[in-house]
């Protein structure tokens, strides 16, 4: 048996040669020094319902707990979660038998979920209830014999999960450049779904060039990208034209993280860099720079732009401004099979955070 082996990091704290000091008074800026830090950041309510099923099921079934895939893509989650006693595994056939096993936020194929019953597994699905919601939606349109073009990123997990309801009418596209690429066999009968953490700007430009080509194409019954992708990425927008410099805290394979930074690149921002930690930030990043913009992706605590703005405040950027384009506040039942134990265990705690969103006023 093997699992995926994440080390835990070591604290953010800089790495630098110069004191804060040193380097702030090396790089003089004509005018203030400020943050615009981004509202909504971090974590969304499919986030906070996964991370919770997994402390919940170590707490009242106690370790191990055998999850596959990344619970979610964040690299101090998934650390934090191993040395509570979860186990990470790439395929059910690493979990040994009758053993108990969380699939991650981001969904799972049929094929998965029938594997784990062939080997008696227990499980706790946490997939995200935005991403099951498209998986419905591949499945009723599958059964009515649609062309069903999948707009996301083959290879990632929701994709791998979302096409496997329905292999034989799905095509994944992965971008506009791929639009001359799609056959189908009756332009009548095409609609079109996406992965929930794709860019709207790019996502929009892949239908567009689709309809281009099939103008009956059908759009999803509802929006497939998720109301958190969505309101980061308009948060980032909004400050990016006012910043020298945007720092996205988040991991290398989470999708929604990457896309602000090149959101943050396209609306304006002069550079954008990704970070999982505080440490990892560069102190030449700063030369000439008046203005931060800060946010992170939908799977990052809170706890991480904390490092990261106490960093900049070492750094002469003290002056800090919160951008509000959203208030969230949905919060996701933990899954089916979670609340039953909790239930006859008595516990009534519920833990769940996450928030869902209307406009700020």
């Amino acid at each position: 048996m093997t699992s995926t082996a994440v080390s835990i990091p070591m604290p953010a704290v800089p790495r630098r040669r110069r004191t804060p000091a040193q380097i702030a008074d090396a790089m003089p800026i004509a005018g203030p020094k400020k943050v615009l830090l981004a509202a909504p950041r971090g974590y969304c309510a499919g986030v906070d319902r996964a991370v919770i099923a997994v402390e919940k099921a170590l707490e009242h079934y106690g370790p191990p707990v055998y999850v596959r895939k990344q619970i979610v893509h964040n690299v101090h989650v998934v650390s934090s979660l191993e040395a509570k006693g979860a186990v990470f595994v790439e395929e059910n056939e690493e979990v040994p038998e009758g053993a108990l096993v969380v699939f991650s936020a981001h969904g799972v194929s049929p094929a998965v979920i029938a594997s784990a019953a062939d080997r008696g597994l227990r499980t706790i699905d946490a997939t995200c209830p935005l991403v099951t919601k498209v998986h419905r939606e591949a499945v009723r349109f599958a059964k009515d014999d649609f062309d069903i073009l999948l707009i996301g990123h083959e290879g990632h997990e929701e994709v791998e999960g979302t096409a496997g309801e329905a292999p034989e009418h799905i095509q994944i596209v992965n971008g506009p450049h791929e639009v001359d690429d799609v056959k189908v066999r009756d332009p009548e009968k095409v609609i079109w779904l996406s992965q929930t953490t794709l860019s709207v700007d790019e996502t929009m430009e892949t239908v567009r060039l689709l309809k281009e080509r099939f103008p009956t194409l059908q759009d999803p019954p509802s929006d497939d990208i998720c109301y958190a992708t969505t309101n980061r990425q308009v948060a980032i927008k909004n400050i990016s034209p006012r910043a020298d410099l945007v720092l996205v805290v988040g991991s290398a394979n989470s999708s929604n993280s990457v896309r602000l930074v090149e959101v943050a690149l396209e609306y304006g921002a002069k550079n954008s860099y990704r970070v999982d930690f505080a440490n990892e930030v560069d102190e030449s990043w700063f030369e000439g720079v008046a203005t931060v913009g800060v946010t992170s992706g939908a799977s990052v605590p809170e706890i991480l732009v904390q490092d990261v703005l106490r960093l900049l405040a070492d750094y002469g950027y003290a002056d800090v401004e919160e951008i509000v384009t959203a208030e969230e506040d949905l919060l996701f039942s933990l899954p089916k099979e979670l609340r039953a134990t909790l239930k006859a265990a008595g516990d009534t705690s519920r833990g769940l955070g996450g928030r869902g969103t209307r406009p700020a006023s």
